[in-house]
């Protein structure tokens, strides 16, 4: 199948922006690469040091020519998509063994919970845990002892992280490891309507929480659709995965045999042998194009238009949101997974997958096939799905058809003939708005702003019933500069119960949302951000703000002159400095770029 023109357009333009950056990174790694396998390079004393407490590896790390795999982790037991983690190293060492080569645990890096911390001052350093665990992965992968690294990972910003951080060591080999959803509990949209009856004091807290742990229940990622399932998805189009490894659930047979299978493939793919596969050759212009596809043909999460920027970044390539807009208009949307559906990963994953879509997309001349796949072969093989054949780990082709259309559907009969996520630009800036979730009646907005300086202000307003009539809230003084950027996943229930009763009603923030975006129409990410005399300070009460998601505008409608002359008024940020550990964080937060440039402050100009 011919390539889209648009696919193979913007895969240009983003080629010939980067051609710099690209070529200074690639002779970054091939350098590395030129060089002999890491240990051979120690000295005795600091070879001593790295094989010291391996035991019976003792022998094969002192010889310095089979394989050794760097584990890089994101275990805990709080967090329950990274609590299966707590078996996999053994599990990698013993299939590392088998395969004449050696493995061990470099490092961890922190994972924290947006479940936990969201609407509280711990989400203030949720975004920046990004940057954080992408320096924790350097800080594992700098011992320079191995010749390959497995990367233990799942949710929000800790995929990004383990990859931004292991791109900087891209002569190395480098497989994804997830560990899958957990079963599925209560209904997602069971759990939104309690949610919103609470929000209307029509539920009791002792019910919410009932409500939050059956659906919230066991080891595994939480099963809507948010960042931590498109980041699943990214690294299955991406080719970072064995295929078909991102929605088998935790502490399965097929799970380990996954896990034990990528470890071998890991072994196989260094400079030792000749199938070497350094990852920063397989993360290209064209792999970070498939992610975009794949982002918008599943209406996958807002994050990802941030994440996407600083990984790319990481790779000495430069994307913007108008590349991401022009993909998502040119994708057809073929999932629909809460909150952008009823369905479930659980569910999506057995009408089809990802093996469907990727098939799907392939067929239609949206993705990229020739990719350079950590399993060897093209993108079309990283559309099949994983069986065990009594204790025999095989692949198969996805069904033919999808086993469920109200779940997945093909490219020739999808649900909308655009992806999920739009870029909005005009005076006030420019934001990305995710229409995945948006019904067509909702997705064009022209109201009196109501302006807010938190989240817990507006929802004062709501609990005193001011919040009357059609209005657009804005939240300012969220962005990275100024607070972190954390998301504002608490207004949810919220402006749902408004939208419901009938009134119109709208978000604009220079925040973040969340993967779980949902119905109501919110434009955010907004930048210039208020920190950084972004318009959106200038908006008052009352000003007249117009979003219009079909034709991708963003404006306030005030008289020009009286515009031209305002003033944007800087947000109080005396109260997010302190408390929380959030003072550790000042310098990220005086450093970081932009949300369309990544919100990254790793990576320093010139």
């Amino acid at each position: 199948m011919a390539l889209h023109p648009v696919i193979e357009r913007v895969t240009a333009r983003i080629a010939e922006r980067s051609r710099p950056d690209r070529d200074a990174y690639l002779a970054l790694i091939d350098a590395a690469a030129q060089r002999a396998p890491a240990r051979r390079r120690l000295s005795c004393g600091n070879l001593a040091h790295a094989f010291a407490a391996s035991g019976d590896d003792k022998p094969c790390l002192r010889e310095a020519r089979a394989p050794n795999l760097g584990i890089v982790t994101a275990y805990n037991d709080m967090l329950s998509a990274h609590q299966p983690f707590e078996h996999y190293p053994a599990l990698i060492r013993m299939a590392a063994r088998n395969a004449g080569a050696t493995a061990q645990v470099a490092g961890g890096v922190p994972a924290m919970c947006d479940g936990v911390t969201q609407g509280r001052a711990g989400m203030e350093l949720s975004l920046f845990s990004r940057d954080t665990i992408a320096l924790a992965t350097a800080v594992a992968l700098s011992h320079d002892a191995f010749d390959a690294a497995v990367l233990l990972g799942v949710c929000d910003k800790i995929v990004p992280g383990l990859l931004i951080g292991a791109l900087r060591f891209g002569h190395l080999p480098v497989i994804l490891i997830p560990a899958g959803p957990m079963p599925s509990g209560l209904p997602n949209r069971e759990k939104a309507r309690v949610r919103q009856l609470f929000a209307e004091g029509k539920a009791t807290r002792e019910q919410l929480l009932d409500a939050e742990a059956a659906s919230y229940h066991a080891p595994g990622t939480c099963t809507f659709y948010g960042t931590a399932n498109s980041n699943q998805m990214l690294m299955e189009v991406m080719g970072l995965h064995l295929p078909g490894t991102a929605f088998v659930n935790p502490n399965t047979p097929l799970r380990d045999a996954l896990t034990v299978a990528a470890a071998e493939r890991a072994c196989a793919i260094t400079a030792l042998g000749d199938a070497y596969t350094p990852l920063g050759r397989s993360v290209d212009e064209k792999a970070i194009v498939n992610a975009m596809v794949g982002l918008a043909a599943t209406g996958g999460s807002t994050n990802h238009a941030i994440h996407l920027v600083a990984i790319a970044r990481a790779a000495g390539i430069r994307i913007d949101w108008s590349d991401l807009d022009e993909i998502s208009r040119a994708t057809p949307l073929l999932a629909r997974i809460y909150p952008n559906g009823a369905a479930d990963v659980n569910h999506f994953h057995a009408a089809g997958g990802l093996g469907f879509v990727i098939r799907e997309l392939l067929d239609a001349g949206l993705l990229h096939p020739d990719i350079r796949c950590v399993h060897g072969g093209d993108l079309r093989a990283q559309a099949r799905e994983p069986y065990l054949d009594g204790t025999t780990l095989r692949w198969r082709d996805p069904p033919a058809a999808s086993l469920d259309t109200d779940t997945v559907r093909p490219a020739a009969s999808p649900f909308d003939a655009e992806g999920g996520l739009r870029l909005l630009s005009g005076n006030l800036g420019r934001a990305i708005v995710k229409v995945s979730a948006v019904a067509p009646a909702h997705r064009i907005i022209q109201a009196p702003a109501r302006v807010f300086d938190s989240q817990d202000a507006l929802l004062a307003a709501f609990q005193a019933g001011t919040l009357s009539g059609d209005f657009v809230a804005v939240i300012r003084g969220q962005g990275p500069r100024a607070n972190g950027m954390p998301e504002l996943h608490k207004l949810t229930p919220t402006l749902s119960v408004l939208q419901n009763r009938g009134q119109r009603v709208a978000l604009l923030t220079d925040g973040r949302m969340s993967g779980a975006s949902g119905t109501v129409l919110a434009a955010i990410h907004v930048v210039p951000e208020a920190a950084c005399g972004g318009a959106i300070g200038k908006l008052r009460d009352g000003d007249t703000v117009r979003i219009d998601a079909e034709a991708g505008t963003l404006d306030g409608l005030v008289d020009a002159a009286a515009w031209n002359a305002r003033d944007a008024i800087a947000p109080d940020l005396a109260p997010n400095r302190l408390g929380l550990g959030r003072e550790l964080f000042g310098l990220l937060r005086a450093n970081t770029g932009s949300a369309e440039e990544g919100a990254c402050a790793l990576f320093a100009e010139g």
